[in-house]
């Protein structure tokens, strides 16, 4: 028996075991009394009992209508319920949905989209894993988060993925170093530089290993976890760094700088990467719609900012583009 039908049978029995009365039940349920006395004949005969005793003028209950209608009464409330809950999670006031992002992007990209979804569903409960690239695809992987905000990788087969935008490298240093002058720099320029890189597992330095290694730059054998440390190393005289323009929120200190590197093929893609198999929840898809239009949006205006960056260096302007500093990176 199709569960609409069931429950419109058990809305007719607690009528009728309300009102004692075959016409006024029947109003209440919004039939013809006919056609509610074969509701009733329905429900005993799926009960293998009667249900009601009947005469001319009066109806009662009989022994098991007088157990049934306690059972009756608890099963209309979960139905009821259980409908109400799917419509609190299919409009978003109740749910929940668990991002995994690098933590260049759930540190400065991330968090203002998150603050834009908590706004417009506040009862969704929003869970946010900050982790490197494979621990990203294992969180999605086995169903801990919805979505993921990560790198190229070689284990993407098995998940749908979608551009969400490319990330160009900027060398940090002090204010103090040879480079801190120069308006761009080109990889060659990097020779002789004492670099301070990021541990090998990240997906920034598997990026810049390639592009680095005929660049002749000396390794100063520090290799760090964390974004906050190399800053710290370079505000000690340390060395210089390579980094992506989204984590340059972490270099704004007062004697460091960003200046951006002149090499188009060093630009890190980060991806959108979702379940193939699985479908996302209401929830995670109204966070998805919002991760998607920020992308969007920022690829706009990156794209009027290079077109204005196109003409500000023609020669027929005299003006010049400022120079990218860190106290000015965008995160």
């Amino acid at each position: 028996m199709q569960t609409n039908i069931f429950t419109r049978l058990l809305q007719a029995f607690l009528a009728l075991a309300d009102c004692r009365h075959f016409g006024h039940a029947a109003q209440r349920c919004h039939v013809s009394q006919s056609a509610f006395s074969a509701m009733i004949q329905k429900i005993e005969a799926a009960a293998g009992a009667r249900l009601f005793e009947r005469d001319t003028r009066n109806v009662t209950l009989t022994p098991e209508g007088e157990l049934f209608v306690q059972v009756a009464r608890q099963l209309v409330s979960d139905i009821e319920a259980a409908f109400s809950d799917m419509s609190d999670y299919v409009a978003r006031r109740k749910g929940r949905v668990a991002i995994a992002a690098l933590p260049s992007l759930a540190a400065g990209w991330l968090p203002p989209v998150l603050a834009d979804y908590r706004q417009r569903y506040p009862g969704v409960t929003v869970e946010l894993f900050d982790a490197i690239s494979d621990q990203c695809l294992d969180l999605l992987r086995h169903g801990k988060v919805d979505i993921a905000l990560t790198a190229p990788g070689p284990n993407l087969l098995e998940f749908d993925t979608r551009p969400l935008c490319s990330d160009p490298f900027y060398l940090v240093c002090r204010k103090d170093h040879k480079l801190a002058s120069k308006r761009r720099i080109k990889v060659p320029q990097l020779a002789g530089c004492e670099m301070i890189h990021l541990a090998r597992s990240t997906s920034v330095r598997q990026h810049l290993d390639a592009v680095l290694r005929p660049g002749g730059v000396i390794h100063t054998g520090l290799e760090v976890e964390h974004l906050a440390t190399v800053a710290a190393l370079i505000e000690s005289g340390l060395g210089v760094s390579v980094v992506p323009e989204l984590t340059l929120f972490q270099f704004r200190l007062p004697n460091l700088v960003a200046i951006p590197l002149d090499a188009p093929e060093l630009k890190r893609p980060l991806l959108i990467v979702t379940p193939k198999e699985r479908s996302l929840s209401v929830a995670a898809q109204g966070l998805l719609e919002l991760v998607e239009g920020k992308a969007e949006t920022e690829a706009a205006v990156a794209g009027k900012r290079q077109e204005s960056g196109r003409r500000a260096s023609s020669p027929k302007t005299k003006e010049k583009a400022p120079r990218q500093g860190a106290g000015r990176g965008r995160s």
